[in-house]
């Protein structure tokens, strides 16, 4: 038996990211098991032959339990399918967010993908926080993503629908290995969690747990636009801050990028970020180089608004008094 916490879902106008495949036709009639309100938001690639099945299968699953589902076809990706595809899926769901007014984007995300995300990433070279990339909730700004699923495999989704006779696609895309994810899958998780499923959930809990942790070391004061301010309770978090604040900005840090913020109090990152470190404030902005009045540059330093942060507050309209915290 399924076993969900969705109490944070209630009263709330919740979308869920559905395809049609295993894990979101599970979600799918688990939400509506748990009485939860919802809509449904499909995109049709149109990469297989039953792309549009699916999509008609989408529409007709809505209407028989009175949910409203949103469509759309992708165009053609010629290159870069994944990165392509996921960016015009999530830029759909988010305008359908901000357009519909929903409070969560609900994913069907389990435990196979989390064990794939972690052994992609270390593969490459990651720190914890990046090893756990799946959060059960992670806060969005204006809206919340709700992972319910994190706990349970494929095998367990799949189990469920079979057992309670409903329906669901096989997407045979997912054993492509020109996909690197599905490279990992068929080589590496799919068989670690058939013969060690219940060590890795344990796991992948202690992980989390040490992650908050981690990160209790620092936490953001201001934001406005695309300037950030982070105090840091411990020295050491500067690195892991910077991190994980321009991640959020879209920008991942490589490994000697994250060395030189170690190393250093105010830089530039890749020509496009200022991160700079002030007394336990670490400040991070875009990096411009614009002439400012004088008496703006005056009022900076009266502040004590670091340099390499000024130009982006004159251009972005932000008065520097806002930060009477960085005196």
């Amino acid at each position: 038996m399924l076993t969900l916490d969705l109490s944070h879902l209630k009263g709330k106008k919740n979308l869920l990211a559905f395809s049609a495949g295993v894990d979101s036709s599970a979600l799918f009639f688990l939400l509506l098991e748990h009485h939860i309100k919802f809509d449904i938001a499909i995109v049709n690639y149109g990469t297989r032959e039953t792309s549009d099945e699916e999509e008609a299968h989408a529409k007709a699953l809505a209407k028989k339990y009175k949910l409203y589902c949103h469509s759309i076809k992708a165009p053609t990706f010629h290159s870069h399918f994944e990165k392509q595809a996921r960016d015009f899926r999530y830029e759909f769901f988010e305008s359908l967010i901000t357009i519909e007014g929903y409070d969560t984007l609900i994913t069907a995300h389990q435990l196979n993908d989390q064990l794939e995300w972690l052994l992609m990433r270390l593969s490459k070279g990651a720190g914890l926080s990046e090893l756990l990339g799946l959060e059960p909730i992670t806060q969005k700004g204006h809206y919340a993503l709700i992972r319910p699923l994190l706990a349970y495999s494929k095998e367990e989704l799949l189990e469920y629908l079979q057992t309670n006779e409903h329906p669901y696609f096989v997407d045979e895309s997912n054993t492509d290995e020109s996909y690197e994810r599905n490279k990992f899958r068929k080589h590496f998780s799919n068989a670690l969690i058939a013969e060690y499923k219940e060590g890795i959930k344990r796991s992948i809990v202690y992980l989390r747990k040490d992650k908050e942790i981690l990160e209790s070391g620092f936490e953001s004061i201001y934001s406005n636009k695309l300037l950030h301010i982070v105090q840091l309770h411990t020295p050491t978090a500067k690195v892991k801050a910077a991190d994980l604040t321009l991640k959020k900005l879209g920008y991942l840090l490589s490994a000697p990028q994250r060395q030189e913020i170690e190393k250093e109090s105010s830089l530039v990152i890749g020509g496009v970020w200022s991160v700079v470190l002030q007394e336990d404030l670490l400040f991070i902005a875009p990096y411009l180089t614009v002439d400012m009045p004088k008496k703006f540059k005056e009022l900076c330093r009266v502040l004590k608004v670091p340099g390499k942060i000024r130009p982006y507050l004159f251009e972005a309209h932000i008065d520097p008094s806002e930060l009477t915290f960085s005196q």
